[in-house]
């Protein structure tokens, strides 16, 4: 008869068994060895036929709870893929919810790689910053050489504070003057993004919490 789970027991005793599995193997024997006139094994310090039943016993041990992994993970991996979960940006199969959320935290099978728009956050945001020093950095060497065009031009002693720049200072000034070119307002992008990731993943997590706690699997 078949054994029906709620996902997030069929995942709690496949943690489980990883670790006893992982234990029962590190503390099995195996093997021996006995002298041909002993009847004790030397390490196990049992007779041989005990020791053989209890190594029989040991592997069968081992041998039923990965059959019994084996068939929790199968379950949990057929319902991921057949179970949909519902976001604000879409439709995802449990497994592929599971997937993206991964890649979005750079836990995927490309590590950080593959955070997409992590990476495209982290170029936009640095990029701009760059662009805007360069921008202010530039325009404040040109004010300081238009300074140096004026004092030139008029004179050290006849420059006061209302003094208008010269007409030839104005365009210079104007047509060198740098600015940022930015198609796609960088700054108002990175906000949308990063929202948009943000509420991603929580729905994301919240949604696979909730499917987990609420289908079973037959096992």
């Amino acid at each position: 008869m078949a054994e029906k789970l709620l996902v997030t027991q069929a995942l709690d005793e496949r943690d489980l068994l990883v670790k006893k599995i992982g234990d029962k193997i590190a503390k099995a024997s195996f093997t021996d060895v006995k002298k041909h006139n002993e009847t004790k094994v030397m390490d196990a310090r049992t007779e041989e036929e005990t020791f053989r039943k209890d190594v029989e016993s040991a592997y069968q041990q081992i041998m039923d709870l990965i059959k019994r992994f084996r068939k929790l993970d199968a379950a949990i991996v057929a319902s991921n893929a057949n179970t949909i979960i519902h976001t604000t940006f879409g439709d995802y199969t449990v497994a592929g919810a599971i997937a993206l959320r991964s890649r979005m935290r750079g836990s995927g099978s490309y590590y950080e790689d593959s955070d997409f728009e992590g990476l495209l956050l982290d170029k936009m945001k640095s990029e701009v910053n760059n662009r805007l020093l360069a921008v202010d950095s530039k325009n404040k060497q040109l004010e300081a050489t238009a300074e140096s065009m004026r004092l030139s031009i008029l004179g050290k002693e006849t420059k006061t504070k209302d003094d208008k720049p010269l007409a030839v200072v104005a365009t210079y000034v104007s047509e060198n003057t740098a600015e940022l070119v930015d198609p796609l307002d960088v700054r108002r992008k990175v906000d949308e993004i990063q929202e948009r990731r943000t509420k991603l993943l929580s729905e994301l997590d919240t949604q696979i919490k909730v499917s987990n706690a609420t289908t079973f699997v037959e096992i």
